[in-house]
């Protein structure tokens, strides 16, 4: 865990109702810079809506989010990413006829022209865009995917298909790296893999993760957010959590640290 500033994200009083079903109901959360923050809850929690208010796939009833003190209610899921935060899906979201490096390049070509004027966006050689080459190969080798970069994602294993749609978010250089169930339908050995890539990618920067593996979320988070009906049960350490009765018998089947 890195030395804190306060908190990089924050929602106020957040809240998303569909009719007379309320999927996030006033959820107060506060996400410090360098921290790496798990989101737990059975099916139907409010989890993943959570994450897409954030993100900008839904807009929120009520309240607000902020981002490096910034309000960011209102922007699109593209200029969010413009503000330095990305997310990844539970599905892969790869480009399978694409090679290993042209998904990465893609994405960061993609946040580099958010920074650029109209003409420029379409008039300047793709090649002239100072920096995206040096991004993709940075991103390929904190991967460890330079071997594998000229392979088509669709010839990639499903661990390796995975790590790929992490290096998509990374390649856009995010302050805040929002991760929804990276490890679905990976193999013991995978989720290991995947595990030390978050320790070694990402222990630098700030991760809001939702996941069903509960080993996965007690080994690399900072402090668990629960959540139940749309709303926070509990926030804590792993330990914490885990020895919370509420916690445990609702969400962890009797896990014990």
């Amino acid at each position: 865990m890195t030395d804190r500033g306060g908190p990089i994200l924050r929602t106020t009083g957040l809240t998303k109702r569909f009719g007379e079903f309320t999927a996030v109901d006033g959820v107060d959360l506060a996400v410090d810079r360098g921290e790496f923050r798990s989101i737990i809850g059975p099916n139907g929690a409010g989890k993943t809506t959570l994450f897409n208010l954030i993100s900008g796939a839904m807009t929120p009833t009520e309240g607000t989010i902020t981002l490096s003190g910034r309000d960011i209610t209102a922007l699109s899921p593209a200029e969010r990413v413009a503000a330095n935060l990305a997310r990844s899906f539970q599905l892969t979201t790869v480009f399978n006829g694409l090679s290993v490096r042209e998904n990465v390049r893609l994405a960061a070509q993609a946040e580099r022209f958010e920074t650029l004027s109209t003409a420029r966006r379409l008039f300047a050689d793709s090649g002239e865009l100072e920096g995206v080459d040096r991004r993709t190969d940075a991103v390929l080798d904190e991967l460890g995917l330079r071997s594998v970069a000229d392979a088509r994602a669709s010839d990639l294993s499903y661990g390796d298909r995975r790590r790929l749609e992490v290096g998509l978010v990374l390649a856009t250089d995010p302050d805040v790296v929002l991760l929804d169930e990276p490890t679905a339908g990976m193999s013991g050995d995978e989720t290991d893999a995947t595990i030390e890539l978050f320790e070694d990618v990402l222990a630098d920067r700030t991760v809001l993760l939702v996941e069903h593996n509960v080993d996965l979320v007690m080994r690399v988070s900072d402090r668990i957010t629960t959540l139940n009906g749309g709303r926070e049960v509990a926030t804590g350490t792993p330990a914490e959590i885990a020895a919370d009765d509420r916690v445990r018998e609702a969400y962890l089947g009797g896990y014990t640290a």
